[in-house]
């Protein structure tokens, strides 16, 4: 049915609007008698003992939603009549396996609410949730700026706030931890870097604001509650975000780089209500969103998919073009030979989270999908394309003991082509995680490199990826002077690599080997007698490379 004038076009958004902030397919319109463009005031739960002793209720503008009440049951043109009554804006009913009665539709075009059905799939709170936070977004904040983002843009409401405000701005859920935060221009306090990084703020800090009441006043008050400056931090300032009696979370200014001004506190409380859509989406489907988002993310760096449909899932812009980055993270260089395949710790999963939050704030259109103990960060294309990975390996490296190996792949124009650059990050990444399981553990440090700076290593990774199952088939005496080592603990083949490395050169092999010379030619003659690897033959010496080659990998 058309959308016809509402009678109080003033009294709230319409139901259009309302409906069209929902997930699609979540509702369908069945009857519509005044048309879409009823306005509506809130929603709430039918309850039959809330009528008053004359058969009305107080549900004039509502969405009602009948949790119980199947579309094509009996008792649907009850509720229906009696939210009729109510004059209520719509009345939603479970939708079955059977179509709604015909009474029931012939009531619904007779009176003055809409009727609505919710589609088996979808559940009564997550219903209510999104419906709660469409009104939320409807409704005016006043807050020139805020009133533009996206839906659930918490990094964008940060940013925005920040500038309004004058400050550093965080956005926290209630139990404190970091769900965004605005672009820094200046060296944050240490209290501000403790919380970005671990995502949340210390428990020893949190315990401290409760013990001192702080919490108590944030969480009774709508009012900014204000912590002063003391020797180890600057001022701050925060809000709790409510709607209702809901709290949501709570905004967090803190001075950056001056003190904040007279107005920040009046500019705080004003977008605290802008906040309020954003938090609640977040809180409704915003970690839904987030897991179908990084799955598109997978979809296009594996080549599954409509590369145009996927990326539109993704958030990607189709015509632009895209370079893949890879971070590997370790808890410690000790665990720097693990397989990349492994799930990691909480450790590694914590700078992950670093590396992530890092990423979404350092250049616009980021996105990023997680593997184990990888992150695969999607980049728009910038002027340098190690860039992105120096600034992880900046954040990384304030992580205690983390270790992160962070490979660039090539520019590519076409989204179809992205499978292509992420196998070369993650052959750069490989190419430096062998180089540091080479080293002594206490050598080995945070490393990143693109593409186009290691392509002779990436090359020779590939062809001992494709010679690998060939070389197990075979034997030969490079196969058993492997063999003897691993057996025995002997290092005729540490040997050999040495010498080869440095071209036959025994001086500089003696010494990365930290042995005598003499101990060294020992060596070699004992391999030529013991397994018949004669370094004088040039084709025993290239099968002795390739064969030490995949002897020393990781794992």
């Amino acid at each position: 049915m058309a959308a016809q004038e509402p009678d109080r076009p003033d009294s709230g958004p319409s139901l259009d609007r309302i409906l069209g902030l929902i997930a699609p397919g979540m509702l369908d319109v069945v009857v519509a008698p005044r048309g879409s463009g009823v306005p509506v005031a809130d929603v709430a739960l039918y309850d039959p003992g809330e009528e008053r002793d004359d058969g009305t209720w107080a549900a004039s503008g509502l969405i009602l939603l009948a949790v119980g009440v199947d579309a094509a049951s009996p008792e649907a043109i009850d509720v229906l009549r009696a939210a009729d009554r109510a004059e209520a804006a719509a009345v939603v009913l479970r939708r079955g396996t059977r179509e709604p009665r015909t009474a029931l539709l012939e009531a619904a075009a007779a009176g003055r609410t809409a009727l609505l059905t919710r589609r088996p799939a979808q559940g009564w709170t997550e219903v209510l949730g999104q419906l709660r936070t469409a009104l939320a977004h409807s409704a005016p904040t006043g807050t020139t700026g805020v009133e533009g983002l996206r839906l659930g843009d918490l990094p964008g409401l940060a940013n925005t706030v920040a500038a309004l405000v004058g400050g550093a701005i965080t956005v926290e859920d209630p139990r404190s931890r970091v769900l965004a935060y605005s672009r820094m221009d200046h060296e944050p306090d240490p209290m501000r870097r403790l919380t970005i990084l671990g995502q949340e703020v210390p428990r020893w800090r949190v315990d401290e604001l409760r013990e001192s009441g702080f919490f108590q006043a944030l969480w009774s008050t709508d009012g900014v509650v204000r912590l002063p400056a003391d020797d180890r931090y600057a001022e701050r300032l925060a809000v709790a975000v409510r709607h209702g009696s809901e709290i949501l979370g709570s905004l967090w200014a803190a001075a950056d780089g001056r003190p904040l001004a007279e107005d920040a506190a009046a500019a705080l409380h004003t977008a605290a209500r802008a906040a309020v859509p954003h938090l609640s989406h977040h809180q409704t489907w915003g970690r839904a969103a987030a897991r179908a988002r990084e799955g598109a993310v997978h979809a296009l760096l594996d080549g599954s998919g409509q590369p145009a449909r996927v990326a539109h899932e993704a958030g990607v812009a189709p015509g632009r073009p895209y370079t893949v980055m890879v971070a590997e993270a370790y808890d410690g260089p000790e665990r720097t030979g693990a397989p990349s395949a492994a799930a990691g710790g909480a450790a590694e999963q914590r700078v992950l989270d670093v590396l992530a939050l890092q990423a979404a704030a350092y250049r616009p259109g980021c996105v990023t999908a997680r593997s184990g103990r990888r992150l695969y960060v999607l980049l728009p294309a910038g002027e340098d394309e190690t860039d992105p990975a120096r600034a992880l390996l900046t954040a990384a490296r304030s992580v205690p003991r983390g270790v992160v190996f962070a490979g660039v792949g090539p520019v590519k124009a076409d989204l179809s082509q992205l499978p292509a650059s992420r196998e070369a990050a993650e052959l750069v990444v490989r190419v430096l995680a062998e180089r540091a399981a080479r080293l002594p553990a206490v050598d080995v440090v945070s490393a990143a490199a693109a593409f186009g700076e290691l392509v002779p290593e990436v090359s020779a990774l590939r062809v001992l990826d494709r010679v690998a199952p060939l070389w197990e088939s075979l034997p030969g005496p490079v196969h058993a002077m492997v063999e003897h080592d691993r057996t025995h603990g002997s290092e005729y083949g540490v040997s050999v690599a040495a010498y080869l490395d440095a071209f036959g050169d025994t001086g500089a092999a003696a010494g990365c080997l930290n042995v005598h010379p003499n101990t060294l030619r020992y060596r070699l003659r004992r391999a030529r007698e013991l397994f018949g690897v004669d370094l004088a033959d040039p084709t025993l010496r290239l099968l002795a490379d390739i064969g030490l080659r995949l002897a020393r990998r990781p794992g």
